[in-house]
């Protein structure tokens, strides 16, 4: 038996990814793709349910990869992405949690004023998918850019601190900062 998951026909499945992961844990209940899985969307998955201020953002979280190894034989990567299939497991397991809490109501449209500016399950998985490109190119480039990306904008480190920590002139933080961006740019296709 080989070590990479079978993969459907008509698709390209990266061997060291989400979909190969989840397929490896469908097929042979691989431990090791599930710790892959789990460091890779844990932490995504926690900043998605701590959005709504709930507290149980670690909890829903954990449900979540629970569900995902429960049901990973139902996973199709012709029908959706790791990261899609995943999120969409996760708005689920929030609204019943919610539902559990009594937090859901339904009115209708004409009962209120507001309109509902959350994000919708599309959006959170577009924001997940969006996050892990960026990490992705983040990861792709030089350890001193990235590094200095990192402190300002994971960190929120402003560019005097980050100078004053790494101990390096201010103009060389905005140098790796304006490379870095440039070298982003090009890595995530961005159209000016």
């Amino acid at each position: 038996m080989s070590d990479t998951p079978s993969t459907p026909r008509g698709t390209d499945i990266d061997p060291d990814g989400p979909e190969a992961w989840i397929l490896a844990v469908a097929s042979r209940r691989d431990r090791a793709a599930f710790a892959r899985l789990h460091a890779h969307f844990a932490p995504r998955l926690i900043t998605v349910f701590a959005r709504d201020g709930r507290g149980e953002a670690e909890e829903l979280a954990q449900e979540t990869l629970l569900a995902v190894w429960r049901k990973a034989e139902l996973f199709d990567p012709v029908k959706a992405s790791a990261a899609t299939w995943i999120f969409t497991i996760a708005r689920n397991l929030r609204i019943d949690a919610l539902r559990r809490a009594g937090s859901v109501r339904f009115v209708a449209a004409d009962d209120h004023d507001e309109i509902d500016e959350s994000p919708d399950g599309e959006t959170i998985v577009l924001d997940g998918e969006r996050d892990a490109r960026v990490r992705a190119a983040v990861a792709a480039l030089p350890a001193e850019q990235a590094e200095v990306v990192h402190l300002t904008y994971f960190t929120e480190k402003t560019q005097a601190e980050i100078a004053r920590d790494l101990a390096i002139p201010l103009g060389t933080v905005k140098s790796r900062l304006r490379l870095a961006a440039n070298r982003l740019r090009n890595l995530l296709e961005i159209d000016r």
